[in-house]
């Protein structure tokens, strides 16, 4: 009976979301109430406190690694920001047709989110979008397409998205093979989309001008200054992968790491200024500046979900796509990646994992299909609803886009590439 209320609260607070324009009710709010209630409705099913306590505590330390990563990536993109770094690249795009400037950001995003991880990518693809287009319209659909190629690029990389980071350092996958295997469907779930508005996109965008106009009245930043933070700060978001590769520490560390080193420079470089000046460029004036609602958002969010799973809701999903399905590896696969656009895709494939060992050889075995075609889902199939990935959650937060509005214009485009990506890994099977 509690567990049945729970998903009824877990699915209003949704709906709650989704209505967050209408309602006029900020969904930071909804989602820490869904996070909230799904504890507390979980800590009357007769669980004793000392159990309650692990379960919640085994929790926050995974939802902890991710605001923590979040905090420390918004601060840097934040600080380059203030610094405007981000007229460097800016610059160097002039085109303003629509066509060729969604080519251009869709592939920069794609291989942006190999190298760093999609949430990354997508933060600092979604101020970049801020400096490049002036129509809140325009913007959205740009943001959209970043959603759908940082998923897709991400989920080849064994760095690129935290489903794939999970199944690598779980053993089900080597690095190795999970570029060649996925590299080629994703390139596929991002293409569909883009060759479709290729022929659907006309005409020009309307450039922001805000660069021009306040860059030298407003930012008491030399040029050096500004290339210096940019360059750090792209090094430092760069340099989180390779901490994590080479110490085994979970990514958050070298993301605070890259961040403090950040936070001396500018302190260093700026400490000659007067007050006013340097309190716009420093770590703690940029602070002021971070969505923390985005945070919060995330925090309700990952603390709902992870009720659900502690009550063993998923594995019942899980369990249930085994027996309905006959163990069709396609089929399951394809259902846990549209599942993951509704529940967030962890402890989806954090479920799969404790349902199947990994085998000696075979679909199951250490890089088989299963755990491949597994990678792929789970990391593209978010992209269908925009708060079903951890990169639609971050740049519907920062651009404030409306969740009505993704699923009118965005979701069919993510649902086209997603399954055109899957074919094509079916096909290669």
């Amino acid at each position: 009976m509690i567990t049945t209320l729970m998903i009824i609260v877990f699915f209003l607070g949704y709906i709650a979301i989704a209505l967050e324009h209408p309602l006029k009710i900020d969904k930071a709010a909804s989602a820490l109430i869904i996070g909230g209630l799904g504890w507390t409705l979980f800590s009357f099913t007769g669980i004793n406190h000392h159990d309650l306590t692990h379960e919640i505590q085994h929790h926050l330390v995974d939802i902890a690694e991710i605001l923590f990563f979040l905090l420390g990536a918004m601060t840097i993109v934040e600080l380059i920001d203030a610094h405007e770094g981000f007229a460097i690249i800016t610059e160097k795009i002039t085109t303003k047709k629509k066509v060729a400037l969604m080519w251009i950001l869709s592939i920069l995003t794609f291989f942006f989110s190999a190298a760093l991880d999609n949430l990354t990518t997508s933060i600092v693809m979604a101020a970049l979008l801020t400096k490049l287009i002036k129509d809140k319209e325009d913007i959205w659909l740009f943001a959209g397409m970043v959603i759908l190629s940082a998923n897709a690029g991400g989920a080849w990389s064994p760095i690129g998205d935290i489903t794939t980071i999970m199944l690598w350092i779980g053993g089900q996958v080597t690095a190795t093979n999970i570029i060649t295997s996925i590299f080629i469907p994703s390139v596929v779930c991002a293409l569909v989309p883009l060759i479709y508005l290729t022929f659907r996109l006309k005409g020009n965008v309307a450039r922001s001008e805000k660069i021009e106009l306040t860059e030298h009245t407003l930012d008491p930043t030399t040029h050096f200054e500004r290339k210096l933070i940019f360059y750090m700060g792209v090094c430092g978001l760069l340099f989180v992968p390779f901490f994590k590769t080479i110490t085994h520490l979970p990514p958050y560390v070298g993301m605070l790491l890259a961040l403090g080193v950040l936070w001396i420079t500018t302190e260093i470089i700026h400490k000659s200024k007067n007050h006013e000046q340097k309190s716009q460029l420093s770590v703690i004036g940029v602070l002021k500046k971070v969505d923390v609602p985005t945070i919060y958002f995330f925090l309700g969010i990952l603390l709902a979900v992870a009720s659900l799973q502690s009550a063993g809701q998923l594995d019942i999903v899980a369990t249930y796509l085994d027996k309905t399905f006959d163990g069709d590896i396609y089929i399951i696969n394809m259902i846990i990646g549209l599942l993951s656009a509704i529940v967030d895709n962890v402890p989806l494939v954090a479920g799969a994992m404790g349902m199947y060992d990994i085998a000696p050889m075979g679909d199951f075995g250490v890089d088989g299909k299963f755990w491949e075609f597994l990678a792929y889902c789970s990391g593209t199939g978010g992209s269908v609803l925009i708060i079903g990935s951890a990169a639609g959650v971050a740049v519907m937060g920062i651009l404030k886009i409306d969740f009505i509005w993704y699923l009118k214009n965005i979701s069919l485009l993510a649902l086209m590439g997603y399954l055109a990506g899957a074919a094509t890994y079916i096909l290669m099977q």
